[in-house]
């Protein structure tokens, strides 16, 4: 299988504390997002812009997503549905900054599987897709799976 490239560029004026910026993806769907360091601190009502842990929540999402799929199929029961909610922690604090944890609300409509192993299959695909795999071990990830008809 032939190797993809995704490419995304940012661009930042002035200070950090009072400086803002954009991030734009090659895709196009995505272009001049403004940023800032009071998006990523102080999130609130600030809606018109984003932080990057937005963007690897939403990108933890999609792929916890697509890999979870993948292992329900594999085991001849796919989803109907799989809603995701992502919450990234940010924590700015003695220990420096950093991305603290990610947590997944998640709701399935999978005919044919028992709670036990839609919680299962969920578990595996934490760290099972590629993003999950990426943070796993710097990143605290959790999971909370619940079968819905």
């Amino acid at each position: 299988m032939p190797r993809a490239e995704s490419k995304a560029s940012a661009v930042w004026h002035g200070d950090l504390m009072h400086g803002n910026g954009s991030i734009s993806l090659k895709s196009g769907v995505i272009q001049n997002q403004p940023v800032s360091w009071t998006a990523r601190t102080e999130r609130g009502d600030n809606v018109s812009q984003t932080s990057p842990e937005e963007l690897i929540a939403a990108a933890y999402a999609s792929c916890f997503c697509m890999g979870l799929s993948n292992g329900l199929g594999g085991n001849g029961t796919p989803a109907d549905e799989l809603r995701v909610n992502a919450t990234a922690i940010f924590d700015v604090g003695g220990g420096g900054v950093k991305v603290a944890s990610i947590h997944l609300d998640l709701e399935g409509k999978v005919p044919g599987v028992s709670a036990e192993d839609f919680d299962r299959f969920a578990q595996e695909a934490k760290t099972g897709c590629p993003v999950g795999a990426a943070l796993k071990g710097n990143v605290d990830l959790s999971v909370d799976a619940k079968l819905v008809s």
